[in-house]
């Protein structure tokens, strides 16, 4: 299966947040992205630097139509998922206590390659896939009314 990813750049690059972090730190990135990539192959890539992350979404716009962010910090990756507090964790590996966000703090490879890993990304990819859906579906009855 070939990679339809799309990168947008205007508001940064993958090296411009993770190239002078630690190689450990990068490979668990590179990791998380191979993930993310495995199991959502069109998935739109956007690095933030000014955010510090890398956002994963099925568009641009982080806060609607993005799932997860990578966040490199000193000794892991915050895998981030931007509607996090809608998911089932039966794993109980979320943290955070905002109304939408929570994280993962990822300290190793293992961890990144992980099935309970895997199992909550592809909640967050399919809780943003409905999420856009019942949007659209919303607003275009909206036009019709």
């Amino acid at each position: 299966m070939s990679s339809m990813v799309t990168t947008i750049t205007k508001h940064g690059t993958w090296g411009g947040v993770f190239g002078r972090r630690s190689k450990a730190v990068k490979a668990i990135a590179d990791d998380l992205r191979a993930l993310v990539v495995g199991l959502h192959p069109d998935t739109v890539e956007v690095p933030r630097k000014g955010d510090k992350a890398v956002a994963f979404g099925f568009g641009e716009k982080k806060m609607s139509e993005a799932y997860c962010y990578l966040m490199p910090q000193t000794d892991r990756v915050n895998l981030g998922f931007w509607w996090g507090a809608a998911l089932d964790d039966p794993n109980k590996l979320l943290e955070g206590t905002g109304k939408k966000l929570r994280h993962v703090k990822v300290f190793d490879q293992a961890t990144a390659r992980s099935a309970k890993i895997a199992q909550l990304m592809h909640m967050a990819i399919e809780e943003r896939r409905n999420g856009l859906e019942a949007a659209a579906s919303k607003k275009n009855k909206k036009v019709k009314a």
